[in-house]
């Protein structure tokens, strides 16, 4: 016989966007701000960067993070959708709103 146990996983979710590569994510009792890792958006492309964040993953979003480590006491890190099949830098890229700018 077996028994399935669900488990409940706790994700943090998007309080906001707060630029094309920084984001606050809160989970039950704390809040971060993340730097998103690998991004560099031209500042002419700002806002549309910001907009096509905040449409794909809107205030409440569950998300996943993947750290990479901190700069100036901020997390760099990777933020899938949930379901992980959508990444924020990813994104970007694809429409044509930043270039990979990761440490070597």
């Amino acid at each position: 016989m077996i028994i399935i146990n669900p488990l409940v996983v706790d994700s943090a979710e998007i309080l906001q966007i707060k630029s094309s590569n920084t984001i606050l994510v809160g989970d039950q009792n704390r809040n971060l701000t993340i730097g998103l890792f690998c991004v560099d958006v031209d500042k002419n492309d700002e806002l549309e960067a910001m907009n096509l964040l905040k449409s794909e993953f809107p205030r409440g979003s569950k998300v996943k993070i993947k750290p990479f480590g901190f700069k100036e006491n901020v997390l760099l890190a990777k933020v899938f959708n949930i379901k992980g099949t959508k990444e924020m830098a990813e994104l970007l890229v694809a429409k044509d709103l930043t270039r990979k700018n990761c440490p070597n």
